[in-house]
């Protein structure tokens, strides 16, 4: 008897593991070649995590999962009319669960620095935040919100809406922030983020996304062919620690002037300008021309080899380029593509690094009266 009941506990053991081989042949990746499957996972709060999928009528497609509300991946169509994924991440939720990385990332509490972790508001309240940049805060801290679980519902087959609770001092910040960000996928293949935050207290908010574009499709390729125009005449100028000096400059004569489309590898090596040697590369606050208008170009970029643009729209004041400058081939993502050194730019839209520390710039304070807001569009199209 004994006998019998062991083989049958050895046939059960199997046939769970040929169901489960079974299931994982049958699951459908997305179109870009995600396992839904492999989103999924337990954090150690008890909360499941997904990867959900946004897909519109011309066939182009966006991933998002929770871990930080991150975008995983933007398939979208090039010249040839293939589509090609425009975004670096990783194949699974695991390597986004360490935390290496910003892939994707909604950025928060304050996006870009805050010089020595202090922040000073307008009622005279000071703060002292958790620092993770030398003695400088970067992206929200060590525990920023590219490190949280973000709540996601679908509502539609095209629209997904992540919520987040930031409690009073997480990472130093006061208040209460109840953020809701949302993510629509339009018919004319752009990527629509709509972010609201509202506080308990008097606190500091400066939210975007960090999504690494490789528009070529292959992070192999390096970015430095891509032709960048930016609707910006100035930008903020820093010193070795990246932190803004408080003064705003004319771009005109620098290697930060891409008022005429530019490639981005022409000047990217050009360290006789002080602010590509601090950054190693483009990592700058540009002031952009368009005032907070959501129908004007604030930027534009094009991949030479797929053909692929991307237009960037926003209310926000500022845009961050940043040209992966410290990728180093560490870090592996999808399809075991090691991230080499400037494969990918980003396109942060902002309010400016350090404002809390600088009354000039615009203000990032956040009122328990008021409700903050701010709306970018990317959006998708092909260069003939």
């Amino acid at each position: 008897m004994k006998k019998i009941l062991f083989i049958l506990a050895v046939c059960a053991v199997v046939c769970a593991s040929c169901s489960k081989k079974a299931t994982k042949e049958q699951e459908q990746p997305t179109q870009s070649g995600l396992y839904p499957s492999k989103f999924v996972t337990t954090t150690n709060e008890g909360k499941i995590t997904h990867l959900y999928t946004l897909k519109n009528a011309k066939g182009m497609e966006v991933c998002v999962t929770n871990i930080g509300g991150r975008i995983v991946s933007i398939w979208a169509p090039d010249k040839n009319g293939n589509f090609q994924d425009v975004v670096l991440g990783f194949d699974s939720i695991q390597p986004y669960i360490p935390i290496t990385t910003n892939f994707g990332a909604i950025i928060g509490r304050y996006g870009n620095r805050i010089a020595n972790g202090k922040l000073k508001l307008s009622n005279r309240a000071s703060y002292v935040l958790r620092q993770n940049d030398g003695k400088n805060t970067l992206h929200g801290g060590p525990r920023g919100f590219h490190t949280c679980f973000f709540d996601i519902a679908q509502t539609d087959s095209q629209t997904l809406v992540c919520t987040y609770l930031s409690k009073h001092l997480e990472e130093g910040f006061p208040g209460d922030l109840a953020v809701v960000v949302t993510y629509k996928l339009t018919d004319d293949n752009a990527l629509d983020i709509n972010y609201e935050a509202k506080s308990n207290l008097l606190t500091a908010v400066n939210l975007t996304n960090h999504s690494y574009f490789n528009l070529s499709g292959d992070p192999k390729n390096t970015v430095l062919d891509n032709i960048l125009y930016l609707n910006a005449n100035t930008y903020t100028p820093t010193d070795a620690e990246l932190i803004p000096t408080g003064k705003i400059e004319k771009v005109a004569g620098t290697p930060l002037d891409f008022t005429k489309p530019t490639a981005i590898g022409a000047r990217i090596n050009d360290t006789t300008f002080e602010g590509i040697r601090f950054g190693k590369g483009y990592d700058h606050n540009f002031v952009l021309n368009t005032k907070g208008d959501i129908n004007t170009v604030a930027a534009k970029a094009i991949s030479p080899i797929s053909g692929i643009t991307v237009e960037v729209y926003t209310t926000e004041p500022g845009l961050q380029i940043y040209t992966g400058n410290f990728l180093d081939g560490s870090i592996v993502g999808k399809k075991g593509i090691a991230y080499q050194n400037r494969v990918a730019l980003c396109l942060e839209t902002q309010h400016f690094p350090d404002s809390p520390n600088h009354p000039n710039f615009p203000s990032t304070e956040l009122r328990p009266d008021s409700v903050f807001k701010s709306h970018t569009i990317y959006k998708f199209g092909v260069n003939p």
